[in-house]
């Protein structure tokens, strides 16, 4: 096994690394809520406060980060050695967004916050395409006996699209392409799955007889 070095500490709930160029790591800290760069010496710096629960994060092609906020949709558990998400709270939650951030000044612009006239719920992992557009997983949320099932969305970087693909999924978290591109890969937190749909093109996908479809 591989020995492991530990690079920095005192992070709060890490999401979403991003390996750089010159050799730094951009990170979300859900908890924190913000958006960090760790140099290789284990140095960190802020590169933009985040008002909710930022979840992952990727950079665009315009070297822009795209961030998914779920909107604080988790609080946080705090158990001692371990930060864990906690229950909704309905007095912090500002609903779900995708965010672009300008890694130069900080700037932090709202992308989206509806999709199909349906407000974002708690978006949490995107993916770039070949094509300039990226793939998203929006969570859901749960708030005492009411249960928001998830759903994976596409859209483009420019702002000027988005639209739900698949739905209802439950809790879609992870979300990735294969190498070539023509496949999309969904990780289903509750029920432990990893779902693949084949890809025909931006933002659709071939559906068999029995994968969801967007309602």
């Amino acid at each position: 096994m591989s020995e492991l070095t530990e690079i920095t500490s005192g992070l709060r709930f890490p999401e979403g690394p991003i390996a750089m160029p010159d050799g730094s790591v951009i990170l979300v800290e859900m908890f924190g809520p913000r958006i960090t760069r760790v140099r290789p010496d284990g140095s960190k710096e802020t590169i933009a406060d985040i008002v909710g629960g930022p979840n992952g994060a990727a950079i665009g092609p315009d070297g822009a980060l795209y961030l998914c906020n779920n909107g604080g949709c988790f609080t946080p558990v705090d158990l001692g050695d371990l930060l864990l998400p906690g229950p909704f709270d309905p007095a912090v939650y500002i609903g779900g967004r995708i965010q672009r951030v300008d890694l130069a000044t900080g700037e932090v612009a709202d992308l989206y916050t509806e999709c199909d006239g349906r407000a974002l719920r708690a978006p949490n992992d995107l993916v770039f395409d070949a094509h300039g557009g990226f793939w998203f997983t929006d969570y859901g949320k749960v708030y005492e006996r009411v249960r928001d099932r998830g759903a994976v969305c596409y859209a483009r970087a420019d702002g000027s699209f988005i639209g739900e693909v698949i739905a209802p999924l439950d809790s879609p978290n992870g979300i990735g392409l294969s190498a070539n591109g023509r496949a999309l890969f969904v990780a289903e937190t509750y029920t432990g799955n990893i779902l693949r749909f084949e890809i025909e093109g931006p933002g659709r996908i071939r559906r068999p007889a029995d994968t969801p479809a967007a309602m």
